[in-house]
């Protein structure tokens, strides 16, 4: 049986024990036996109103933290999903690589980072700092002032993990997204931006959103081709996407033009190499990205085909 693990890292003091605290006040473990395991404790403990249906079990150093053990809470509690606390200063890479059982599923890493340390903690413990941030689904920075908004946007953290919800919690109470009109997930310095399989969804977003950016951009990536009636001299460039669950897949994709595209068919996988421009076209509402393909050929498909979000 598959269990899923939800684990929750960062250093001391960042806020781990009070993002759990939460998710369990919202019912996360009223339905299933839930096994929390926590690796660090600080000064804030979890809310006992939260626990009836959960086990907590503490480990106290990494060396203990091994498959067998967690095999045997396994056996022991039964749990239908677990969350981890886990302490900043061990090693997550060698966790999920050695460590995890087969049949513990990491569902999702939370980050959570003390805004006002981070600089100090990247700089001075820079691997396990940033495997946190690199590995992470959502990272959220608390207490941030207007200075370190500033600061932590211009890192431009999207392009060191562009899959990651990125969120600020302000000293004030009030909290925002990290991503504005000034951040963009890729290095547009690049001479030819390459976009990997796994970031075509984050590159689609972005160049619909904010089109400018990439104009006169060259770009290479792998795409499947989709000959559109209503288009008859231009093609599709783009993938299929997964946006909630297996029943609801649609198709992306940017419009493209290219004297070598008619002779491949609809569904084709191409390795593509083109530059961006900026034109009018009945696909977009006003101006959108063309794909003027300087280069294609036929590619293997990419795995995973479908992409999700």
């Amino acid at each position: 049986m598959e269990i899923p693990v939800y684990l929750v890292a960062g250093f001391l003091d960042s806020g781990k024990t009070s993002f759990i605290n939460g998710v369990l006040q919202d019912g996360f473990a009223l339905d299933d036996p839930t096994l929390l395991i926590c690796c660090e404790e600080g000064m804030e403990e979890y809310d006992d109103r939260a626990l009836k249906n959960v086990t907590v079990v503490t480990v106290d150093a990494e060396t203990d933290l091994t498959k067998g053990f967690l095999k045997g809470l396994e056996f022991k509690h039964r749990p239908k999903q677990v969350i981890m606390e886990f302490n900043g200063m061990w090693s997550l890479q060698h966790f999920y690589l050695d460590v995890l059982p087969n049949n513990w599923v990491l569902y999702q890493i939370m980050t959570m980072v003390y805004a006002p340390s981070f600089e100090a903690y990247a700089r001075n413990l820079g691997q396990l700092m940033m495997e946190k941030i690199t590995n992470a689904d959502m990272i959220i920075f608390n207490r941030c002032t207007e200075k370190e908004r500033t600061a932590l946007r211009q890192r431009n953290l999207k392009m060191v993990n562009r899959r990651a919800s990125i969120y600020l919690e302000n000293d004030d109470g009030t909290s925002e997204d990290y991503v504005d009109d000034s951040i963009c997930p890729f290095d547009l310095s690049q001479e030819v931006l390459e976009i990997p399989d796994d970031d075509f969804g984050v590159w689609y977003v972005d160049v619909m959103d904010h089109p400018d950016r990439y104009e006169g951009k060259k770009i290479h990536m792998k795409a499947v081709v989709a000959h559109i009636p209503q288009y008859p001299n231009d093609v599709v460039l783009g993938r299929f996407a997964m946006t909630c669950c297996a029943a609801d897949v649609t198709f992306l994709g940017v419009i493209g033009r290219g004297e070598e595209m008619d002779i491949y068919p609809n569904r084709a996988w191409v390795d593509v190499q083109a530059h961006i421009a900026l034109e009018s076209h009945k696909a977009y509402e006003d101006k959108g990205p063309i794909l003027y393909v300087d280069a294609v050929q036929p590619a293997k498909k990419a795995d995973p085909e479908v992409i999700s979000f």
